[in-house]
């Protein structure tokens, strides 16, 4: 019971991260389902998308009703990122792709999210407009290609969420602003509907190899939501640049942890699936025979 609570209040910080950050969720998703509620890596990267992909069509509605989602730049970068997203799932259903590499490749994710984010808000720190930045090169260049630039990215950061489950906020979100010259809010609001997007791709792609407890991701998902309108509220007074920094460090921690612990082999002792209890044998998604 206390590590089904502690979990759960974890969960409402998945949601916070979202809904103030636009991002951030499935980086906390993952390694809190593996490594505090025992769940083995493939069943809980499918639990991810689930619970990202919802929570963040919950964290929309406030950016939506606020003027904060540019539909135009979601539907030429979400298009892409479904389709890397769907690829990426279909990768990692194959025996080849193991649980240590996909948490392995998800740990290294974690540190390059976090070096980004350290670095690109001590570059903008002196900005005039707290929430706008402007890139560090030719304007002229990303302007005119903004549109290849914006669909290359997004298909790459789309086979990493199908990968590892990463709903892919926080290279969205720069990618919105300075690929795509949008405003920090606006790409916020933007990212969550993509990352909406992405978890459905990704979960087709799973779709008859993995099963997974639907008990608990339904409870987690509901404590995300409840976690993503307290961010979303937040965000009208909060800065996200000043806690971007902060956060960074944070996932350097975490990304170490999952290291540690990935090169320990502590997931490999876990059962395959994690199935519900006798009681309740409800899945969403079940292996083909």
């Amino acid at each position: 019971m206390t590590v089904w609570t502690v979990g759960h209040l974890l969960a409402v910080c998945i949601g916070i991260s979202l809904g103030l950050l636009g991002g951030g969720g499935s980086v906390l998703a993952l390694p809190i389902l593996v490594y505090v509620m025992g769940i083995a890596p493939k069943p809980a990267i499918v639990m991810t998308l689930v619970i990202v992909g919802s929570v963040s069509l919950l964290g929309v509605i406030p950016h939506w009703r606020r003027g904060n989602i540019n539909f135009k730049k979601a539907y030429i970068f979400g298009s892409a990122t479904m389709l890397g997203a769907f690829l990426g799932a279909k990768i990692a259903t194959l025996p080849v792709v193991t649980d240590t590499f996909q948490m392995t490749l998800f740990a290294v994710l974690m540190l390059l999210m976090a070096f980004f984010m350290i670095r690109r808000n001590s570059q903008t720190k002196n900005t005039a407009k707290k929430d706008e930045y402007k890139p560090d090169f030719s304007p002229h260049l990303v302007s005119k290609y903004s549109w290849l630039w914006l669909t290359t990215e997004g298909l790459g950061v789309g086979i990493l969420t199908g990968l590892v489950g990463v709903g892919g906020g926080f290279a969205i979100v720069p990618a919105l602003v300075l690929l795509g010259n949008t405003p920090m809010k606006e790409a916020i609001g933007t990212s969550l509907l993509i990352i909406f997007l992405n978890a459905v791709a990704g979960l087709l792609g799973y779709l008859g190899h993995v099963s997974f407890n639907i008990s608990l991701t339904v409870s987690f998902t509901i404590a995300a939501g409840l976690g993503t309108l307290v961010g979303a509220y937040l965000a009208q007074f909060v800065s996200a640049q000043q806690l971007q920094k902060s956060f960074g460090y944070f996932l350097l921690g975490v990304a170490g942890f999952v290291l540690f612990q990935n090169h320990s082999g502590v997931h490999k002792s876990q059962r395959p699936e994690n199935p519900p209890s006798k009681g309740n044998q409800s899945s969403l998604i079940r292996p083909k025979s």
